[in-house]
């Protein structure tokens, strides 16, 4: 069981070794890199590229773990007393199961994302430690041991945002995702738009890595704005001459798809300024 990537996901051959050698070891493949660099869109490939199911648990900043073993809704379950209903006496018709369930239940192998667990509280990884080790659980409610029929390809997402416990880095195999180079990025734009135009393509992107590599950004853009960006360029039929600047605008057209707060657009407004006073 090997990935190599899909059509629609370029893949590295750093990235490719990552996630092969996650697999063969049976830890949990933890994704660190910059918001919009397909983190996520890498365990869906995985699964297409696999043929396998996914099983998502998209973490929140509420979310706990216990969420992903299961709930056991006692409420319910005292309202049903209250009105007299029979299935009061079985305590499983109020278990629900959470998406660690259904990946250890499954009949087949899976990949189980864990996506931005760094959203959550700093307990919630070390809560899972031996739930994604030994790879079972206990029902206290009743009494059952679930156990993995088949032990999934967990992925773990991270943006960073906050660190994760030393105990519970020790059980993946860490893999960071560095922003792609201008030929690898070449090619994951014309996955998503064939056809595009070399020369559209050379002095966007020439446009893209100079935004991005300014002093003073506060937040560069990434994989999926360039993208979303390039959707507009075509969609407005804007071709490489369109977007030539001279110094009375050092904004990029159409940059709102890049730059995503006020005090980024001010820095390049400066800049703009300076320019002419220097003219």
């Amino acid at each position: 069981m090997k990935f190599t990537g899909t059509k629609d996901y370029i893949a590295t051959d750093d990235l490719t070794i990552a996630v092969n050698a996650a697999v063969t070891l049976e830890r949990p493949l933890l994704i660190k890199g910059e918001p919009g660099t397909g983190k996520t869109e890498l365990a869906k490939q995985v699964a297409a590229g696999l043929g396998l199911k996914m099983i998502e648990w998209n973490v929140k900043s509420t979310t706990k773990a216990q969420q992903g073993l299961y709930e056991y809704d006692a409420v319910s379950r005292l309202r049903d007393s209250q009105l007299g209903e029979q299935k009061v006496h079985d305590v499983s018709n109020y278990i629900r199961k959470g998406k660690l369930w259904q990946a250890f239940e499954a009949d087949e192998k899976v990949v189980l994302l864990i996506d931005e667990i760094d959203k959550a509280d700093i307990e919630f990884p070390n809560d899972l430690l031996q739930e994604l080790d030994k790879m079972e659980f206990h029902v206290y409610e009743t009494g059952q041991t679930i156990a993995a029929k088949h032990r999934p390809i967990v992925i773990i997402t991270s943006n960073n945002e906050k660190e994760l416990p030393d105990a519970f880095l020790r059980r993946c195999f860490f893999h960071y995702i560095r922003f792609p180079d201008v030929e690898t990025l070449k090619q994951i734009v014309t996955v998503h738009h064939p056809g595009i135009k070399e020369s559209l393509l050379t002095t966007a992107l020439t446009q893209f890595f100079e935004l991005r590599e300014q002093p003073g950004l506060k937040k560069k853009p990434s994989t999926s704005e360039v993208l979303d960006w390039l959707k507009l360029l075509l969609a407005e039929d804007l071709t490489a001459e369109d977007l030539k600047r001279d110094g009375a605008n050092a904004l990029p057209k159409l940059h709102g798809a890049l730059l995503k707060n006020e005090q980024d657009v001010h820095l390049f407004e400066r800049l703009a300024f300076m320019a002419r006073g220097e003219r």
